[in-house]
This record gives C-alpha cells, structure tokens and sequence, in this order.
C-alpha cells in the first residue's frame, strides 16, 4: 500500500456517506491533497459503527479505524474544542483520530476543518503502516466483535482495530 495519509472524522450522528464524501473530498482539495494517498478513514467508535461512516469507508475503498473516547482523550492535538469535549466526551475527534491511526510519528497536515457540520482533519503517518489484520488472539477478531472497552477501539470485521509501525 502506498498511501500514507489518514483522514480523521467527527460528524453527527446519522450523517449519511454522500455528506461524509463531500466534505473529506473538499478538505483533500483545500489542503491540495491526494485521496489515493488515503489509506484509512479514523473516526470515535460510536461514530464508525453507523451505516453512512461505513459505507463512505467502503465506497471510497479505505479502511476504517475507530477508538474509544477514552482513547481519543488521551491524545495530545493542536485544536482541543471545549464544545466537543461536552458533547462527545474528548476535546477532538478528528484530529485525535487521524494521529492514532496514523501511527506515533505521524503528523497532522490538515488541522481539523469544518465542512458543512462535518470535521475533518489529516495526518501523515510516519512509516509504513501495516494494515494486515491483527495476529488470532490479540483482541480483534470475531471473538471480540462488537466489544469496546476503554483501552479498545469498537471490533468489527469491517474495522481496522489494530496497527503495527513497520520500519522502511
């Protein structure tokens, strides 16, 4: 896989595909960026589990990586909001996303934007990422399906729960 881009998403709930797909489209264009350089969508687990988000995924052919709050949470981003940190439990959605799927060297080249009640935000990772299915036994698999917790993103066959940093 070439693409070394991750696009992170919040959006309200019930946002359908066709609104999803024109406000990444207009973020990639105002950042003069690739979407066949996108490998994978990132989003909060609540949010990944909703039919629009997964078929926006699966129509533009990227993956999709969801996290808890908890995990977004913990994730130090350039544009913490208040207002989101209310309403969905984490000051970033986006931002926090893109940074944790995309790896522990990525680096944000979009800060989060707002595209028609739709937040987007990019990252580039920082490597190679691996977006092989996780090893049997590693907490993403059918075993797990539909379980979250605080330390692990909503598991999904559809959904990239795990990551491995490849060197070069």
């Amino acid at each position: 896989m070439t693409g070394r881009l991750v696009v992170g998403l919040g959006a309200r709930a019930g946002t359908g595909a066709a609104e999803l797909a024109a406000a990444v489209a207009a973020a990639l264009d105002a950042a003069g960026l690739d979407p066949a350089e996108v490998v994978v969508l990132a989003t909060v687990d609540r949010r990944a589990a909703e039919p629009g988000v997964r078929a926006f995924a699966r129509d533009a052919g990227w993956r999709l990586a969801a996290f808890t709050v908890a995990r977004l949470a913990a994730q130090p981003v350039p544009g913490p909001s208040g207002v989101v940190a209310a309403a969905v439990g984490t000051p970033s959605v986006a931002e926090a996303a893109a940074l944790l799927a995309a790896g522990p060297a990525a680096g944000l080249v979009l800060p989060k934007r707002r595209f028609r009640g739709v937040t987007v935000a990019v990252a580039r990772t920082g490597g190679r990422v691996d977006l092989s299915p996780p090893p049997a036994g590693s907490g993403g698999g059918d075993n797990d399906q539909n379980r979250s917790g605080p330390d692990r993103p909503f598991v999904d066959r559809d959904v990239l729960v795990h990551q491995r940093q490849v060197p070069p």
